[in-house]
């Protein structure tokens, strides 16, 4: 170095260093309720209910031999026979039993209980406990 050049030297005598830390703080706390509710709602429904009618209708003459149940329309008819004794075994038709089918249609009415749950969600403010990790 030549006299009219100066020459500085820097010398390093204190250097800041960061660290960091995390700590764990908790803010607050979630409590989560269900609730159930009931309501009242009616309900309408087509119902079919079937009923037999018997009806005997009484005939009292002789037949030629058993005669077989047979459909009428609605009606099963069912033959009923019983044997008089004559010089000759004939076969009488004492009555005919008619079962008819009806079949009827109402509406119904009637009330039922619904249920429905609700989550209700509730915050607690902040907890003071902080700890570190």
């Amino acid at each position: 170095m030549t006299g009219s050049e100066k020459e500085t030297q820097t010398l390093l005598t204190v250097e800041e260093q960061v660290g960091v830390r995390k700590r764990r703080q908790v803010t607050g706390t979630v409590r989560a309720s269900t609730f159930s509710h009931e309501r009242e709602q009616s309900v309408e429904a087509d119902l079919s209910m079937e009923t037999l009618e018997v009806e005997r209708v009484p005939i009292g003459r002789f037949v030629d031999g058993p005669i077989p149940d047979r459909q009428d329309g609605d009606s099963t008819v069912i033959s009923v026979i019983e044997e008089v004794a004559t010089v000759e075994v004939r076969l009488k038709l004492v009555e005919e039993v008619r079962i008819t089918r009806r079949t009827t249609v109402g509406r119904m009415s009637d009330t039922v209980t619904l249920r429905r749950q609700e989550v209700v969600i509730d915050r607690d403010p902040a907890l003071e406990e902080d700890s570190e990790v």
